[in-house]
Order: structure tokens, then C-alpha cells, then sequence
């Protein structure tokens, strides 16, 4: 529960809050303020005296909600016209079609189910609801009556494992079926029998009629209409203040020049240079068109972590929404390190009694900028991200596109303007709803549409927090959303176990992904043959892949067999002159297929090497030279002013190769073991030699 909602509650039940100076004062009538409430009043004291401060900041131009004359041609809402302008975009899309599935176990009523929904399409105007057009001006249409059937789909006929499936689908198609604003019912339910006590309830309602809150609101009247009916009684709602229709006219008229341009002052400023994207890394470029192909993943936290972060929120004076959005900016500045993030949430738009129990589209979307410099610790977080939502909530009732149309953001198709990432608390799951002889649980669906990159949804319920991850499939792989799941969860838990600590400490890496970084991936140790050489194990390389390519130096590369067979050309060359078990022998050659091929054949020749670097000093290579006692150096022509004139033997790879192919391709047989010298090097030591 939001700050807002918690004064919407407070002055429903007659409690009515100010501000006298720095103190929180309360009227209520008697019994109201409990020990809870009072409580909840004193954890929640700073917030409560600074959104007041805040709304009584704002000029005084309210205007009564009531029942009013209607004109002839009804003016939509700010949000309804939003919808509608995309709806003559795209006009067979599903796009903002919103599907609630639930499983139904126990004895179910579909009659009285299907008289519950008439029942409340006749209470709720917007329900029968349809948009015209009119000197190119759309209008709401409200019909005087408007039935709905729900049809039943019988799937027991089919075997039990593929039920599941076809509920799937059934429920898919649903969702994926276009309404027609100006002709068509814009809400339809079917009900899908699969056991002899077992159903699935399928509803879908275009957006333009209802938003998260109405549909629970929808639900609490449909359980109390089905239930009287059930029990042959008459149902008992109280009677709806208002209309949609009215809240549309009413807020044309309210948020008129003073009131809107207050409210663009404050977002024109707090969005001010904002950036446009926020760069997650993903798993795939992202397409120069968004087209919104999306996918889920679900989220549910122990009871144990869901009550600790609830404790924390009030220990901190911060509400639960204001504690996960914290955490949830937290990952977005881990992932991208950027500490600039914007955020959009949804909010109810409801801080007036008349729409508490209204079905309509209410929500309007908020967008929060965090700022997260200067590495701080989660509490100072928290205290930044609390005391910005606050002037959110009092900056909350200018429209959305109003909003981009002040703004006039630089458009690009790849992505949505303003913010990429939305956070969603809910404050009326639908499980805690119960209707007359069935147990209701939700039916999870796999949804195939993003709006957003990234969409966090959670809501508290009696077991923990539950929620979904939604995302845009054309971005993110599932395994790449399923180890961010994991690391907000180990996020969640290290800000309980430390909240001082700073956000780029804060842990991430689940137990699994410390395991496998710090253990199994560095566990490198593996049994291998003992008394064999170097040379003897590449020779056995080639064997296995003799075409494949071995080594490559600028454009010039050699295969195993092609790079075997010049080493043991230079190994039988080399042996002729002497090079045997622990001879050493020079190597001074620049980078290059010949320092591969030279190396080798020494090894092959059953001898050691000394590599010689051509840039070290003439003096550096005399004296590793005469230390080692070499004989016998390998060079190239080119290098012969680098080293020292001496008596070793010096033969040049380049100059002497065509007297070198002339050898055996043959490997040869080696007197060297592996307990054998196999190199010797130089380093500076203490000797600085």
C-alpha cells in the first residue's frame, strides 16, 4: 500500500489527517483510531507530513466529483484517449487486451456465474461501453443494456495430460483475439471444464475499459453477486456514487491550465537531460523496430525473506513498494552501471473515495528518476527513492502522454520513450477472493507480449511475495532472466542481512553461481600420462586431427600434419649435428611459423631450448650464450647483427631450409624421457644478469 492509498483508506473511515507546524495531527470518529492504526500513523509519520506539505502546496482548485449534465457527445479520459489514438494505428491488434485466468475447484454455478456478470456490466457503465467517432473526435458510447454469454468448453473428453495444454491454448487465443472499439462487447469469458470439479474461468477486457485495480474490484463484486445467487438471495452492493463517465467529464474540466501546468513544472524539471535508454546487456541486439514479442518468467520469495523485507520497510519508515523499488534500481545499476536509471510504475489514480469501487482506466504511469551516485549504502538509497516517490504521489495526476507531449522525446521505434524498465507492485491480488463452494487459485498463462524491456510485477501474499518477470523475448534468453531472478533474490537477502553496505557491494551471485565460479570451473586438475614428452603428446595430437589447423601467423597457417612434418624434418636435421637428451640448444627467432617449428624440432631432436629474445641487448644474449655453454643456435639471416659473434654453431632457418626438407617427414625416435631437460630460462634475478 502505497502512501496515497493508506490517506484514501484513512479518511474512508472518517479520519482526517493535517499538518500544524512539524506535527502530524488526527480527527476520527471514535473507535477508529486503533492501536494498529495509530501505529501505522506513527511508522509512516514523515511521509504522511511531507505529502501533505505537498498537496497543500499545489494551487487550490479542486472541483467537486458528482454526478453531473451530461453533453451530448461524451468526452473520453485522458488515458481512454491514448488507447484509442493506438487502437486507429492498429486497429486488429491484441495488444491491450487484458486476460485474468483462474482456476475454479469445487462444485461451480456457470448460470449464476454468467447472471453475476450481466449484474455487474449493468452496474458498471463502461462495461457496455463502445467509441465512436465524431467530427473526427472520439466519443464514449454507452449502451442501455448489454448481455454476456459465457459459454462452457468441454476438454475432458481429452486425455488428462493434454488438458493442461489445450486450456493453454484456448486461453491464448483468447488473449490473441482483437475487439472492435466502436462495434463489438469489449469483455467476454468462457468458462473450461477440466475434471468433473475442476474449471478454468478465461476473462478478457479490453484496457480501454478497465485497469489492475478494477479487475479486482470486478472479482470482489462477483463474488458477492454469485454468492446471494447461489443461495437464492438478492445481492447487496452499495450504490455507485459516479460513472466513468462523470470521472472523464470531471477530469476534462479539472485539469485545466494552473493545475496541469504545476504539475509539467515539476516533471519537466525532475526529467531534465534524463537518459533515453537504459542499456541492459542483452543476448542479442536490439531490433530497429520493437515488436513487442514478449515471454514470463514467475518469481516467489520464502515467507521468511518476504516478512523481513516488510519489517525492514517499517524499521526504515519506507512502504514495502518503496523498499523493493529500491532494491529493484539496485539490479539495473549493477547490470548496466549507470547511476542514472528511469523507471516507470504504475499508480491507481484513485485518491478519491468516489472511484474506490469504480471499474475504469484509472492507472496512469509514473516516472521515477533515481539517482544513485556516489555509491551509497541501500538505507541512504531507500531515503533518496523514498522521499522522491513522495513527490511523485503529489505530482501523480497529469497524464502519461500528456507528459510525452511536453517532453517531446527524440522518438526511435527500437524502443518506448522515456523509460525501457516498469516496476509493478499489486495491492489486490485476486487469490484472497473466494466465491460460494469453490476454492480460486490463478492460472498462470504464458503471455506473448512485452510492452517494455523489462517488467518486474509483484504482489504480497499471505505465503510471501509472488510475482512475474516479464520480458521482451527478442533481447533476453529465459536462462538469462532466470539467473536475474536469482541474483534479486540474493540481493534482497544481502540488503536484509546489511543495509549499510554499499549498493556495489551488495551481493549477487547465488550459492550455485559462487560454486561454479570459485570451485567447479577453476577445478582444472585431471589425470594425464606421466612418462611422456611434449612432443610425444602433440605427435599424438596429430593422429587425432591431422587436417586441422595447428598454428597461424598473419596470413600463413599450417595444419598438424603440415607442421609435424617440418619439425621432424628439422629434428632429423639437428640430430645429424649432435642434438640429443639434455644438448641444449639457442633459439633466437622473431615471431613466426619458424619459432613453432623450431621449437619442436629441438624437443623432437630429443634436446632442450634456450629461448633467445632478438630485442634483448647483444650483451644480455652474450652472457646467456656462455652461461648455458650452447653449441648450436637456431637464428634467421635477418637477426645475424643481434647476436654476439661467438663459437657456437649458428644455423639459419630460412637460409638452410631447403638443405633442411631434405630430412625424413618421419617422427624420429627419441632418446628423451620426460624426467629429460626439456627448456632452460633466463630471468633477470637478483643479480640483475
Amino acid at each position: 500500500m502505497n502512501i496515497e492509498q493508506l490517506v484514501v483508506d484513512l479518511s474512508k473511515q472518517g479520519v482526517k489527517l493535517w499538518v500544524e507546524g512539524e506535527q502530524l495531527r488526527a480527527n476520527a470518529p471514535k473507535g477508529v483510531l486503533t492501536l494498529e492504526t495509530r501505529d501505522l500513523l506513527a511508522k509512516n509519520k514523515a511521509q504522511l507530513i511531507l505529502l501533505l506539505h505537498e498537496k497543500n502546496a499545489a494551487p487550490d482548485t479542486d472541483l467537486p466529483l458528482i454526478k453531473t449534465k451530461r453533453p451530448q457527445n461524451l468526452p473520453l479520459s485522458f488515458a481512454q484517449e491514448r488507447l484509442w489514438l493506438l487502437n486507429q494505428l492498429e486497429p486488429d491488434s491484441p495488444f491491450y487486451n487484458e486476460q485474468t485466468a483462474l482456476k475454479l475447484h469445487g462444485q461451480l454455478n456457470v448460470v449464476a456465474l454468467e447472471q453475476s456478470f450481466n449484474k455487474i456490466i449493468e452496474r458498471h457503465e463502461v462495461l457496455r461501453t463502445n467509441f465512436h467517432t465524431i467530427n473526427e473526435q472520439p466519443v464514449q458510447v454507452i449502451a442501455d443494456s448489454l448481455t454476456l454469454s459465457v459459454p462452457v468448453v468441454d476438454l475432458t473428453e481429452l486425455p488428462e495430460s493434454e488438458r493442461e495444454i489445450a486450456c493453454q491454448q484456448l486461453a491464448k487465443m483468447q488473449a490473441a483475439q482483437a475487439f472492435y472499439l466502436a462495434s463489438s462487447p469489449l469483455i467476454r469469458a468462457c468458462v473450461v471444464k477440466l475434471k468433473e470439479l475442476e474449471y478454468a474461468l478465461l476473462l478478457t477486457v479490453h484496457h480501454i475499459l478497465v485497469d489492475g485495480w478494477s479487475t479486482g474490484i470486478l472479482m470482489r463484486e462477483l463474488a458477492t453477486i454469485y454468492s446471494a445467487l447461489c443461495n437464492n438471495l438478492s445481492p447487496e452492493l452499495p450504490e455507485l456514487p459516479i460513472q466513468y463517465a462523470d470521472f472523464a467529464i470531471w477530469q476534462r474540466q479539472w485539469l485545466q491550465k494552473e493545475v496541469l501546468q504545476t504539475q509539467l513544472d515539476y516533471w519537466k524539471q525532475l526529467l531534465k537531460n534524463a537518459p533515453t535508454l537504459l542499456e541492459l546487456p542483452t543476448d542479442r541486439p536490439r531490433p530497429a523496430i520493437q515488436n513487442y514479442r514478449g515471454a514470463v518468467q514467475y518469481i516467489e520469495l520464502s515467507n521468511e525473506l518476504s516478512q523481513a523485507i516488510t519489517n525492514f520497510s517499517r524499521q526504515e519508515g519506507a512502504t514495502l513498494f518503496m523498499t523493493l523499488f529500491a532494491a529493484y534500481v539496485t539490479l539495473l545499476y549493477r547490470y548496466t552501471g549507470s547511476d542514472d536509471i528511469v523507471v516507470g510504475t504504475p499508480i491507481a489514480n484513485r485518491d478519491r473515495l468516489e472511484l474506490e469501487g469504480l471499474i475504469g482506466f484509472f492507472v496512469n504511469t509514473l516516472v521515477l528518476r533515481t539517482d544513485l551516485s556516489g555509491n551509497p549504502s541501500f538505507q541512504q538509497l531507500l531515503s533518496r527513492v523514498r522521499q522522491r516517490i513522495l513527490q511523485a504521489y503529489a505530482h501523480a495526476d497529469l497524464p502519461f502522454d500528456e507528459l510525452v507531449k511536453a517532453l517531446q522525446p527524440q522518438r526511435d521505434l527500437s524502443y518506448t520513450p522515456l523509460f525501457q524498465v516498469l516496476f509493478v507492485l499489486q495491492n489486490a491480488p485476486i487469490s484472497e477472493v473466494e466465491l460460494t463452494g469453490l476454492t480460486i487459485s490463478p492460472l498462470p498463462t504464458q503471455s506473448t507480449v512485452a510492452k517494455f524491456d523489462l517488467t518486474l510485477s509483484l504482489q504480497n501474499t499471505a505465503t510471501g511475495l509472488v510475482g512475474m518477470w516479464q520480458y521482451n523475448a527478442d533481447l533476453f534468453d529465459a536462462a538469462t532472466i532466470e539467473r536475474m531472478n536469482g541474483h534479486f533474490q540474493t540481493l534482497l537477502e544481502g540488503i536484509i542481512a546489511n543495509p549499510q553496505q554499499p549498493i556495489s557491494q551488495l551481493p549477487l551471485l547465488t550459492e550455485l553461481e559462487q560454486q561454479q565460479l570459485l570451485v567447479d570451473w577453476n577445478d582444472t586438475q585431471s589425470d594425464y600420462c606421466q612418462d611422456k614428452c611434449i612432443h610425444q603428446l602433440f605427435e599424438e595430437q596429430v593422429k587425432r586431427t591431422p587436417n586441422a589447423v595447428a598454428v597461424v601467423f598473419e596470413d600463413q597457417k599450417l595444419t598438424y600434419q603440415q607442421l609435424n612434418s617440418r619439425a621432424n624434418q628439422l629434428a632429423h636435421y639437428l640430430h645429424s649435428l649432435g642434438v640429443g637428451a639434455d644438448v641444449l640448444v639457442g633459439i633466437c627467432v622473431e615471431r613466426s611459423i619458424e619459432m613453432v617449428v623450431g621449437l619442436l624440432g629441438i624437443l623432437k631432436a630429443g634436446g632442450a631450448y634456450l629461448p633467445l629474445d632478438p630485442e634483448y641487448p647483444t650483451e644480455r644474449l652474450r652472457f646467456m650464450l656462455e652461461d648455458a655453454q650452447v653449441l648450436l643456435v637456431l637464428t634467421q639471416q635477418r637477426l645475424l647483427d643481434r647476436l654476439p659473434q661467438l663459437q657456437a654453431k649458428q644455423v639459419y632457418l630460412d637460409e638452410a631450409w631447403s638443405q633442411i626438407a631434405q630430412n625424413n617427414q618421419d617422427n624420429p625416435t627419441s632418446e628423451a624421457k620426460a624426467f629429460n631437460l626439456a627448456n632452460v630460462i633466463y630471468t633477470s634475478g637478483s643479480t640483475g644478469r
